[in-house]
């Protein structure tokens, strides 16, 4: 691995703050590599990074997908079909169309995953989107009252992450907010749905590593591991605190910023 403990520390941090915040991780890992000329982080720090968001998600929401899968269990056998039985199905049905196009569009996706003009416009445009979602006049509902007809709007527009800016986890929110979830629902929601995406993601680089035979800094990739892990827990526990006060505007207003200063950056680079 040719990065520094210092370029280490900084991507790390970078992957825990970006994945469950609505400001896209793609156009931000791309900038240390495109402004500074930092070496690509490689395969194996992006598996071991995603592992520690996982991590993070699955701890944070350890007693709710403890009994969303019991409950999901009692349905399988016939039993009742209790709200949480209901919540974790529709996890399950929402997970389906990103990855079915993930499988499909892995490799086109990856083509364009480095274009600074593309990351611009759609940081730009699903920024304004995700504030229009949320600040529509619909009367709110909680996540009890999760439809399948949102649930299904919410997992196609998952597809749309697969487009480098977007964020998977704004893109889900701007979905559900605009379906009527309330903010808490809508970030909930999306934090469920990307726990078998992340694990389907890890599982098929991990492949993709056995494969290559690739040697690794166990060492350095169990730091990177836990600082992911310990920046997402905290991003996730401060970010469904905030939404509840603030809203949504603050990410908007970055994923405007950002978005003209990669506008400026690409053409001055191209003068």
């Amino acid at each position: 691995m040719e990065l520094s403990y210092f370029q280490i520390t900084f991507l790390a941090f970078l992957q825990g703050v970006t994945e469950y915040l609505p400001i896209s991780s793609s156009a931000h890992i791309l900038l240390p590599k495109e402004l500074l000329g930092w070496p690509d982080q490689g395969l194996v720090f992006d598996v071991a990074v995603h592992i520690g968001s996982l991590l993070a998600v699955l701890t944070y929401f350890r007693a709710d997908l403890l009994r969303l899968f019991q409950a999901w269990q009692v349905s399988l056998r016939g039993g009742a079909m209790s709200p949480d039985a209901r919540l974790a199905w529709f996890v399950v049905v929402g997970t389906i169309p990103a990855g079915i196009a993930g499988l499909l569009l892995s490799d086109l996706i990856e083509l364009y995953a480095r274009n600074m003009l593309l990351i611009a416009f759609t940081s730009i445009f699903f920024g304004i989107l995700l504030w229009w979602s949320d600040n529509r006049p619909l009367v709110r509902v909680g996540i009890e009252q999760l439809t399948l007809r949102t649930t299904l709007i919410v997992g196609f527009a998952q597809v749309l992450a697969l487009i480098p800016g977007t964020s998977r986890s704004g893109v889900t929110m701007t979905a559900a907010l605009a379906c009527g979830l309330d903010r808490k629902a809508a970030a909930r929601f999306s934090f469920l749905l990307a726990i078998p995406i992340i694990m389907a993601s890890g599982l098929l680089k991990g492949g993709e590593l056995l494969q290559d035979d690739a040697q690794a800094q166990w060492g350095v990739l169990a730091y990177a591991v836990l600082l992911s892990a310990l920046v997402s827990f905290s991003c996730i526990h401060y970010f469904l605190k905030l939404i509840e006060r603030m809203g949504f505007l603050p990410f908007v207003i970055y994923r405007v910023l950002m978005g003209i200063g990669l506008l400026f950056v690409h053409f001055s680079l191209q003068a």
